[in-house]
């Protein structure tokens, strides 16, 4: 019986491919799942081990393209070159992660940039090259308690608040190879959300200590 790396693996390759064109659970991840309830994450495959990336890959320019589902925003930034932050750049990507609720921008961790970068080059490099999906970013604080009285999952102190935070998604990668690879960065917290809706689910991820959890 495959185990569940060689399950997650084939899921992405699956979709580097093409192969996988329905939302949601992908077949591999549906297996995964069947064949183990356990609640603690397994470490990422060998396929997400970022951790072996080459320098080339770290200090090669960085270009971002994100959307916001929200607003129907669409940006592809050259943020970082050189070994630095193009501050009107950075200003762009700022408000692209603003509050679009309450309608407020604020600085964003360059970290948690770094990490949203760091996942879409990873994935280009087997052919999956879709835009990156920014369902929340910064967030007000009054913004955060009404979602928590609303009843959507946000923590009380969340690292939204800080701009250290982000709820992303990559059209057609299901969520738990998204989340895997996020993991392997190490680079913070990992919240995985699985949802049985046409979108899928989400992955949230923020520079605050190393942990995961599902939602």
């Amino acid at each position: 019986m495959p185990s569940r790396r060689q399950l997650l693996k084939q899921g992405l390759l699956l979709s580097a491919t093409g192969l996988i064109g329905q939302p949601g659970l992908s077949q591999a991840a549906q297996a995964a799942q069947a064949g183990e309830k356990s609640t603690q994450l397994a470490p990422p495959p060998d396929l997400f081990d970022s951790q072996a990336l080459d320098i080339e890959f770290w200090v090669k320019p960085r270009t971002l393209d994100l959307i916001r589902p929200a607003t129907g925003e669409r940006s592809k930034i050259l943020y970082w070159k050189d070994g630095d932050v193009l501050e009107s750049a950075y200003q762009q990507l700022c408000h692209l992660l603003r509050d679009v609720n309450g309608k407020q921008t604020a600085p964003i961790d360059p970290k948690l940039l770094e990490t949203l970068w760091a996942t879409q080059a990873y994935v280009a490099r087997f052919g999956v090259s879709r835009p990156l999906e920014i369902l929340s970013g910064y967030r007000t604080q009054a913004s955060n308690q009404r979602l928590i009285e609303e009843g959507v999952p946000a923590a009380r102190k969340s690292l939204h608040m800080e701009g250290k935070a982000a709820d992303i998604r990559i059209p057609q990668l299901h969520e738990e190879i998204l989340g895997e690879l996020i993991q392997s960065f190490r680079q913070g917290g990992v919240g995985f959300y699985y949802r049985q809706t046409a979108q899928g689910g989400w992955i949230h991820t923020d520079t605050g200590l190393q942990r995961s959890w599902k939602g």
